[in-house]
């Protein structure tokens, strides 16, 4: 009936945040406790909370038994489900308090509002070099590994980010997605229409310092 009522009547006595069901409090509490008591069997991990271990173990079996109504997709959990299904309807309902800036979810948010803070972290153990998201952070791991995931199925070519594989098999496809909105010329990334805009602007930010 609590979830009716809106009743919590059970605190937490470190923060104060209150919840309708005591299971909810004992599983809150871990996050100040730093407790993991549900460990993956496959490989180790450990987490908070037995639904977060259900979820994990997805990643091992390739289980995605969440998908969505419009396109057909599946996902290993629901909130990556409803993060996708506002990528059909637009809707980004949470917004940044600085620039005004809208996100489809609070990770990204999250994940912003570092741009504007300077906050990053997330560390590399072997150079100390700090990262704003894990995502960065795996990504530069590659470069002290040389693990190269992405490849090419035309040519075989290696890539450490899915991007720049998208970027390589435009000189497969013949692609050029980035028209200059001057003289209509096209180009493969935006990088290369960055630099063939300065033929139109006479930018030239790069001075020699001798």
């Amino acid at each position: 009936m609590r979830t009716h009522t809106g009743e919590k009547p059970f605190s937490c006595k470190t923060c104060g945040k209150c919840f309708g069901q005591n299971t909810d409090l004992t599983a809150h509490m871990r996050t100040h406790t730093g407790e993991k008591p549900f460990s993956c069997k496959t490989c180790g991990k450990c987490f908070c909370q037995n639904i977060k271990l259900t979820a994990h173990m997805r990643t091992h079996t390739g289980e995605k038994p969440f998908s969505c109504k419009i396109c057909g997709k599946f996902f290993r959990n629901n909130g990556y489900l409803t993060v996708h299904v506002k990528t059909h309807t637009g809707e980004k309902p949470f917004s940044c308090k600085i620039c005004g800036k809208f996100f489809r979810n609070t990770g990204h948010l999250t994940v912003h509002m570092r741009t504007h803070t300077g906050e990053k972290p997330f560390s590399c153990k072997i150079c100390g070099k700090y990262f704003r998201n894990t995502g960065h952070l795996t990504v530069h791991m590659r470069t002290h590994t040389g693990e190269k995931p992405f490849s090419c199925k035309t040519c075989g070519k290696c890539f450490c980010q899915n991007i720049e594989l998208t970027a390589h098999m435009r000189t497969h496809t013949g692609e050029k997605p980035f028209p200059c909105k001057i003289c209509g010329k096209c180009f493969r990334n935006s990088g290369h229409l960055t630099v063939h805009m300065r033929t139109h602007t006479g930018e030239k930010p790069f001075s020699c310092t001798t």
